[in-house]
């Protein structure tokens, strides 16, 4: 008897389990806002910039990929350039007007003044601490590189002389990102601590983790408020007015096995997420209540990236060259893909 009495409880207890699992599902979005775009490739994808026309744009990725659009981001045709190496990886590219510059493995730098239509390569030094991994352009003939270990170089001539920026790398990195006003934030490759600097520092400023959960991806509002994404799903703001202190960590989906991968605001108030599995998240009111977007769960990738250039602008960047676009226009419920 005492047996079977033990089996009723774990039986109840599974059953509650089970309906705690059902009642943490995220509720669904209304609508799905993305479509999938078709791309002439199956490399990773990696980064995705626009000039200062929103209809001419540019994406990278492995296997030396750059595409091109003309028309917003709806078609995309591959440019071929002459590289030593046609395996090479372009991580990142960033345009200023009609500036632009991509960089990538290994140590790659490339440059152009006319929107692209020539690209012209920058030698990078030998002695060069680790390999570039992410380029911002800031104006004109100015930009700053970073490196996977934390190396930070300016140059304001074009390219042709680059300033350190800071002392010291940082050790090798999972991510980095930088704000609107030259701050940056790098989690460290195992996701075990991350690191600050920002303009007037010698050095990176090492923080411990917050809680046991190994970091994911972190970056900044637009505010420079921190944000940061931690293994399990969770979500968690630091506290504007106390940049040390973090606020208290949510999930939006409890029952979960896929990671959340990066974020973006596309307004002041509305957060989408990216992870595994084509899972995607919607926050209406800055990350104070979630929904989830069904539809893209039958995109069989891991949304790694999402970018917002403007309200109305946006792309998601997953695995074997998924993209999806943002369509501000949509005001229904469709099928994800549909016309």
């Amino acid at each position: 008897m005492g047996i079977v009495r033990n089996w009723q409880r774990i039986f109840a207890l599974l059953i509650l389990v089970l309906m705690c699992v059902g009642c943490s599902k995220v509720p669904s979005t209304s609508y799905n806002p993305w479509e999938i775009i078709s791309v002439p490739t199956e490399a990773k994808l990696l980064d995705i910039a626009f000039t200062d026309n929103p209809q001419h744009g540019f994406l990278v990725g492995g296997n030396a990929t750059l595409l091109e659009t003309n028309d917003g981001g709806n078609t995309w045709q591959p440019i071929t350039l002459a590289l030593d190496d046609p395996k090479s990886r372009f991580d990142s590219v960033s345009f200023a007007d009609q500036e632009g510059w991509i960089v990538g493995e290994p140590s790659l730098l490339l440059h152009t003044t006319d929107e692209g239509r020539s690209w012209s390569r920058i030698p990078l030094s030998e002695k060069l601490p680790g390999s570039p991994i992410a380029i911002y352009a800031l104006g004109e003939n100015t930009a700053e590189m970073a490196t996977d270990v934390g190396a930070i170089y300016k140059t304001t001539d074009g390219g042709k002389n680059w300033k350190a920026q800071v002392e010291a790398a940082v050790g090798v990195v999972r991510n980095m990102e930088r704000s609107v006003d030259g701050k940056y934030v790098a989690v460290s490759a195992k996701g075990s601590f991350y690191s600050t600097w920002e303009p007037g520092q010698s050095a990176w400023q090492p923080h411990n983790r917050n809680s046991s959960r190994r970091l994911e991806n972190m970056g900044f509002t637009e505010n420079g408020q921190l944000w940061l994404l931690a293994r399990g799903g969770q979500v968690q703001f630091n506290d504007p007015a106390n940049p040390e202190e973090w606020q208290d960590a949510q999930s939006p989906e409890l029952a979960t096995s896929w990671g959340l991968l990066d974020l973006a605001y596309r307004t002041a108030n509305e957060i989408w997420i990216g992870g595994g599995s084509g899972n995607l998240l919607r926050s209406p009111d800055g990350g104070q209540t979630w929904e989830k977007d069904r539809d893209v769960e039958q995109v069989a990738a891991n949304l790694y990236k999402v970018v917002f250039f403007r309200t109305d602008q946006g792309f998601v960047i997953g695995d074997r060259g998924i993209l999806l676009k943002y369509q501000p226009n949509i005001a229904k419920a469709d099928p994800i893909g549909a016309a």
